[in-house]
């Protein structure tokens, strides 16, 4: 998710590594916080592979800050993540977020809907938070009113989220 989020932002625009912790932290808001101890070591190993370039810049007051670019190698780094993600990505709330916050980076619209596509299968399985005898257990079914409340609150999603799916997946099918 880190990778895909600095990937994402620097396609759009080279960043200061502080300019880029705040976008990043935005993106994942409370959730997940993101410290310079990660951030940083993240963007060592995107570097030795290739996918960022680091170009000094002189300093307002004093030492060069370092400006932050997506190499060629980057680009096709996020167009694949975008274009394939891995199953967990698309299971994941938070991580599915990140897919989508980029998605439109990705310009071809069948391999968008493509994406948004294995979406919609996952959130038309049957599932719950909660299982009596490997079934899922809607809210009708529980006692417990705090219990109830994730589950109202999570069809509530869902059902907003699938909503939006499919008017978007309409809007590309007819693009295509």
């Amino acid at each position: 998710m880190l990778e895909l989020s600095i990937l994402g932002f620097l396609h759009e625009t080279p960043l200061h590594g502080y300019e880029l912790r705040k976008r990043v932290a935005a993106l994942t808001g409370h959730i997940k916080p993101i410290a310079e101890s990660t951030l940083y070591p993240a963007i060592k190993r995107m570097e030795k592979a290739g996918w960022l370039r680091r170009d000094p810049q002189p300093g307002a007051v004093a030492a060069p800050r370092h400006v932050l670019s997506l190499t060629e190698e980057g680009r096709a780094e996020l167009m694949r993540r975008l274009a394939d993600p891995e199953p967990l990505d698309v299971s994941n709330e938070n991580r599915w977020f990140t897919v989508l916050a980029f998605l439109r980076h990705l310009a071809d619209p069948a391999a968008q809907a493509a994406v948004l596509r294995r979406r919609l299968a996952f959130l038309e399985e049957p599932s719950s938070f909660f299982y009596a005898d490997d079934r899922p257990v809607s809210a009708e079914e529980v006692d417990d009113p705090f219990r109830q409340g994730v589950l109202v609150i999570a069809r509530a999603t869902t059902r907003a989220e699938l909503g939006w799916l499919r008017t978007t997946l309409a809007n590309l099918d007819a693009a295509v």
